[in-house]
């Protein structure tokens, strides 16, 4: 699988009839071993569903907050079927992570309603987290299964894309 920045992706679009033919999978830098689970086996998963490795690009961003963004210039660039994000925002003892929660998965829903390209969240809000052993090997088999779920739903939209889209 490929790894890209969002300086390697053009903000123009294609305007054309070519259909994309590539997946960007964007993750958050936060909690990136824990990510890193849901990355492998959303290949896996793909891979298991016909798509090759080297046709999924790997974006990463610093945190959560910038999914968004980095999603919506990967919809305009054309070059994607489906975008998937990836972050673990998780409750540090104050209610932040609600806010930045809530403006992730809007900001992918804006994107994914104003593109028309799909765009999948593996974005997940643990409660009671903490760094130590028995949440990361929880939270890492939770991360894992996740990205399979993510998969198998991004397998099932690009099956069964909406006629409207098509037109």
């Amino acid at each position: 699988m490929n790894q890209s920045s969002p300086d390697d992706i053009s903000t123009s679009n294609t305007g054309g009839t070519v259909s994309p033919s590539r997946i960007a999978f964007v993750r958050a830098g936060w909690h990136e071993d824990l990510l890193e689970h849901a990355w492998r086996t959303f290949g896996d998963t793909m891979a298991g569903g016909g798509w090759s490795r080297d046709a999924i690009d790997l974006i990463r961003v610093p945190g959560a907050f910038e999914i968004p963004l980095c999603c919506r210039l990967l919809a305009e660039s054309g070059q994607y079927r489906a975008i998937v994000a990836s972050a673990l925002v998780v409750d540090g003892g104050i209610y932040r992570h609600e806010f930045v929660a809530n403006a992730v998965i809007n900001g992918l829903m804006t994107v994914q309603l104003d593109s028309r390209v799909p765009v999948l969240s593996a974005v997940l809000t643990p409660h009671h987290f903490h760094e130590h052993a028995e949440h990361h090997g929880f939270f890492a088999e939770h991360m894992a299964v996740k990205g399979a779920e993510v998969a198998r739903a991004c397998l099932a939209v690009l099956e069964q894309e909406c006629p409207a889209r098509a037109a």
